[in-house]
């Protein structure tokens, strides 16, 4: 089974040629089975050798990251790369790219400066325009006010307006002249500057303004509300005032001739340079379009160049360099399977280099824990991953992801079995596996990634769901006889067998819902799952209670087995027969002597139909051992002939596994190690036991195993250039045995399994209790509203109804009800079974690929 145990790695030596190197690594990269070691740890990133191509690397990567902005502000998308990228030349990439950028920051650059002066000529021509029609208007409004002061003084008729003294008259004063300042402000703005131009000349002056629309701002090029204005004053000062106030408010001044003729010629000279800047803006745009469309078609494959680039680089940096720079060192981790691969990437770089001298490739001894490396598929890769988020098994340690594929979901169903629900889910489910291929190539949002990433989870999930919901015998909480009629009827009158009938009219058989149902004919039970008739009697809850409570023991001291299971097989591959013994064995006896015990009586109590309240037997097996029907009270309890040795028996094993697993490891480890202290003290050849290092195998091929006998934790094959320190106590011999550290660490492992027996077998019933919750709560949505809206006949009250249930059971029970039940799935796994065997403290082989780094890239 390859996901049970990670794939066999071997560290490997790369003596590699310098003019080859780059070469080789690229080749390498297109493998993607190479993790390189950092053999230069001591240097920083700027003191190494290729710290400068990974700058240029760097460059050419904000110079495509300013292509790409480009690109989405003129919304033009970006063509997808072909199957193979272009072959990498940096040099040659890094003068395109920055010649384009040199062309596109000029092209920019003259656009925003014509784009500005395009802009200010439009507000000139909206203030010649909207100003001008001021200047007419008064100007028409005077001669108007002249002419009819003319005519009165001809027709010697008193204007009551006009003035009584001859120096009231329309005469200005000598030596004061009127000025005006042409502009436009921003509408919002336009009355908190009148009222500062107004207190700035304390009431000396007289502003018009008309609005104009929405203008493309000179300054920022977006567009606002403006008005243009006219401000008429006297003095010098004033104007010097009312140009300060102007720009505090980013108001636009623009000369304004008096003139009418010069108005009108600077109107009509206007008027002909917007239409020269409109037709050189089209042409600069034309030219810049064709350039990003040039950019668009090459930008992903030269994006994915830049980065492989830089990739190569970093990987070359990790490479320590011989005295005479002719020759590169690179040390690796290699799956065993991928070796052949790597030897013919390695051939066929010096082979198209046309290098004299191959890459020297084989493998080094060394004493560091290889990398951990799954080979998983689609359908498996998120099992795996809710394993990883955990922690990285160790290497070559047990897998649990291959029993998480089976068991998460079918947990998981459990609390959330309804073939209604599960239907739901796996059309959703079945969605996302169909549409995989579109979705995988378009960006997602965050929760639409979440489900896709999962989408084989919730598939099995909802299978499983289904699965349940047949034996659950429940279809969005409605009554259903699929497999037949039910077995159970009215206790009143034994005709009346039809549950859909009761369920809807409970007059027709009061007593199912007072007092319960009965069984004609006893020893039939309903051929799959729950009886149909219990749903929503006087029967239903206190019989599911006890089935899915007991149920829920049931599966959860197997699972808890199987971790205990699995961390045999460890020990058993590790070769540590200590652990094995002083760990495994009693773990076994402690846990099976009580609960173990249990889920037999719960097994044994359903097939023979006996009342035995297993209460009663578990407490007074603890209380007083041998006393199996409480002193004659509960003869009931009594199962079996000799059921009270038994259970004494059990209870003294249980109370000898503690001991057991706290003080024979560590007595043992100190007395070897004392041994091994003695012999060291005389001069002598070293046993194999006594090398600095105990190893433990890892190769399936080779089950022999070397020495070790001293230790009690046999030590295992060099193979493949490296050796695997043993899972369960191995140290390196040269460190100090410390007993009381050793003690201390053994004492927390024991404790830690006995309370964690009596906490996690209480915590698999929440099995029980999500499951009671789903059922009651999807029942509640179904008789208080979806039937009660029914039962009303209003068309109206229905459709609400309908409506209300529709919603309850996505947001409530398919949303917030999943969710949960996959936390509480994900804890089981997580604390109850992976906690039994899973040491979880191993890294993930994390390869130098192209292919990583792509998708790193998209």
């Amino acid at each position: 089974m390859d996901l049970f145990r990670s794939e066999e790695v071997h560290l490997m030596q790369l003596m590699i040629p310098s003019e080859v190197a780059h070469d080789t690594i690229v080749a390498l990269g297109e493998v993607g089975m190479l993790q390189f070691k950092d053999l230069n740890p001591e240097k920083p990133a700027f003191q190494r050798t290729y710290a400068g191509q990974i700058k240029r690397c760097d460059e050419m990567a904000r110079q495509i990251r300013f292509f790409q902005s480009e690109l989405e502000k003129r919304e033009i998308p970006v063509a997808r790369r072909g199957a193979d990228p272009p072959t990498p030349d940096l040099d040659a990439l890094e003068s395109q790219l920055a010649g384009l950028e040199t062309e596109l920051t000029q092209l920019n650059a003259n656009t925003d400066r014509l784009d500005r002066s395009y802009n200010e000529l439009q507000e000139l021509q909206l203030v010649l325009e909207t100003a001008g029609t001021f200047f007419e208007d008064a100007h028409s409004n005077a001669l108007q006010v002249r002419d009819e002061h003319a005519l009165t003084a001809e027709g010697g008729q008193l204007d009551m307006g006009a003035p009584l003294l001859e120096s009231a008259s329309f005469t200005e004063p000598a030596g004061i002249q009127l000025g005006f300042l042409a502009g436009t402000i921003q509408l919002e703005k336009l009355a908190a500057f009148e009222r500062l131009l107004f207190r700035a000349t304390r009431g000396n002056m007289y502003l018009k303004h008309g609005e104009v629309g929405t203008v493309a701002d000179p300054v920022s090029g977006e567009g606002q509300e403006k008005s243009v204005f006219t401000v008429f004053f006297a003095g010098e000062r004033a104007r010097a005032k009312i140009a300060k106030i102007c720009e505090a408010f980013s108001a636009n001044r623009y000369p304004f001739p008096e003139d009418t003729a010069r108005r009108r010629a600077m109107a009509a000279e206007v008027g002909a340079r917007l239409r020269e800047l409109h037709a050189t803006l089209e042409a600069g745009t034309r030219a810049r379009g064709a350039v990003l469309s040039s950019l668009a078609q090459r930008l992903d494959a030269w994006g994915v160049q830049v980065w492989r680039e830089k990739g190569v680089y970093h990987t070359l940096n990790k490479l320590s360099v011989d005295v005479t720079r002719k020759v590169l060192v690179a040390e690796a981790w290699v799956p065993v399977a991928s070796r052949p691969r790597v030897h013919d990437a390695l051939r066929a770089a010096a082979a198209a280099a046309h290098s004299p001298v191959g890459t020297v490739f084989q493998p080094v001894v060394t004493y560091d824990p290889p990398p951990t490396f799954f080979r998983t598929s689609k359908i498996t890769a998120a099992f795996q991953e809710l394993v990883d988020a955990y922690g990285i098994a160790r290497y070559r340690e047990a897998n649990p992801a291959v029993f998480t594929i089976v068991t998460f979901p079918f947990l998981f169903a459990v609390m959330f079995g309804d073939v209604g629900h599960g239907l739901l889910m796996l059309a959703f489910a079945v969605w996302l596996v169909a549409s995989e291929r579109r979705l995988g190539a378009q960006p997602l949002n965050e929760i639409l990634a979440m489900f896709f990433q999962g989408r084989y989870i919730i598939l099995a999930m909802a299978a499983f769901s289904i699965y349940t919901g047949l034996l659950y015998n429940e279809f969005f909480s409605m009554v259903t006889t699929l497999f037949g009629a039910s077995r159970w009827a009215c206790a009143e009158n034994a005709a009346i067998t039809d549950p859909v009938a009761m369920q809807m009219d409970h007059t027709l058989c009061p007593s199912a819902f007072n007092s319960g149902l009965a069984m004609p004919r006893p020893g039939a039970p309903y051929p799959v799952g729950v009886d149909p008739a219990w749903h929503g009697t006087r029967t239903e809850l206190p019989y599911l209670n006890s089935l899915k409570m007991k149920m829920s023991i049931v599966l959860g001291i197997a699972q808890m087995n199987g971790g205990i299971l699995l961390s045999f097989l460890n020990q058993r591959y590790f070769s540590d027969s200590l652990s094995t013994w002083c760990e495994f064995v009693p773990q076994v006896i402690f846990l099976n002597s009580l609960f173990g015990y249990l889920v037999v009586l719960i097994l044994a109590k359903w097939a023979s139909g006996v009342t035995t309240d297993l209460y009663h037997v578990m407490i007074y097996m603890f209380l007083q051992p041998g006393n199996v029907d409480c002193s004659g009270q509960c003869p009931e309890n009594h199962m079996y002939r000799g059921q009270a040795f038994v259970q004494v028996v059990l209870v003294l094993a249980a109370l000898i596994a503690v001991p057991w697993m706290l003080l024979p490891k560590p007595l043992i480890l100190r007395k070897r190690s004392q041994r091994r202290q003695s012999r060291d003290a005389s001069y002598g050849l070293l046993a194999p036991e006594d090398n600095d290092f105990s190893y433990a195998r890892f190769s399936d091929d080779d089950p022999s195993v070397a020495g070790g006998a001293e230790l009690g934790l046999e030590a295992g094959q060099q193979q493949g250039g490296h050796a695997v320190p043993a899972g369960h106590g191995a140290s390196h011999g040269s460190e100090e045995f410390d007993f009381g550290e050793v003690m201390v660490h053994q004492a927390i492992h024991a404790i830690e399994f006995v309370l964690g027996s009596v906490s996690n077998t209480a915590s698999y019933l929440r099995l029980w209790a999500l499951s009671l919750a789903h059922s009651q709560l999807s029942a509640v949505f179904y008789d208080r509203v979806l039937m009660a809206a029914i039962k009303s006949g209003n068309p109206i009250a229905i459709v609400i109804g309908f409506y209300v249930f529709l919603v309850a059971t996505i947001s409530v029970l398919m949303l917030m009800e999943s969710l949960s039940a996959f936390l509480h799935a994900l804890r089981l796994h997580w604390v109850e079974f992976q906690s039994k065997h899973y040491f979880g403290d191993g890294y993930k082989f994390a390869p130098f690929s192209f292919a990583e780094i792509d998708k790193v890239e998209e």
